[in-house]
């Protein structure tokens, strides 16, 4: 099976990185996409390179969407491919995931309508849905993150969803996650 990351200048490397190792560490083959070319760099300058470019973006039939948070919510929220993919991720019943700063993405386009979410707290609007301070939350289709200190449990929230408790246990012992 396969996921969809998509970062650019500015993610919170923890949440994608870690959230990556997750989901590597289950089996999950992941695509990361960068905004612009095949690099990112991060909030604190890690620079990922051997990106996919948005603009080369196949559908694959991916399982789910993840969008990382870190100052680049602003891009990405920008960006009308991004927009163009969270809908069809969306429509097709494919899982829609962003941790952090990312969720308000989802709520500002009406995702998270009665969901239950979480997100960086000082950036919780009124989504219209229920809020939540633990550090993941899954509502259906929907997977949300609260922080960078989140990313672990986010990527297992992932992974149990896209592929069953099974690795999501497997994977944490693997790690010696309690």
């Amino acid at each position: 099976m396969k996921v969809c990351m998509i970062v650019t200048n500015g993610f919170e490397e923890v949440e994608a990185v870690g959230t990556y190792a997750i989901l590597r560490r289950g089996g999950l083959e992941v695509d990361v996409y960068s905004l612009h070319g095949s690099e990112a760099m991060g909030r604190f300058g890690l620079t990922c390179s051997r990106l996919l470019p948005l603009d080369h973006y196949r559908d694959e039939d991916y399982a789910a969407l993840i969008l990382p948070g870190g100052p680049q919510y602003q891009a990405l929220e920008a960006d009308e491919r991004v927009q163009q993919l969270i809908k069809d991720f969306h429509a097709r019943g494919k899982y829609l995931c962003a941790i952090c700063a990312s969720p308000t993405i989802l709520g500002r386009a009406g995702y998270l309508l009665g969901k239950k979410y979480t997100c960086f707290t000082s950036m919780n609007e009124d989504f219209g849905g229920t809020y939540f301070e633990d550090y993941a939350v899954t509502d259906g289709q929907i997977i949300t993150g609260k922080s960078a200190a989140a990313a672990i449990d986010f990527g297992f929230a992932i992974l149990q969803a896209v592929c069953g408790p099974e690795a999501a246990n497997k994977t944490k012992q693997e790690i010696y996650y309690k």
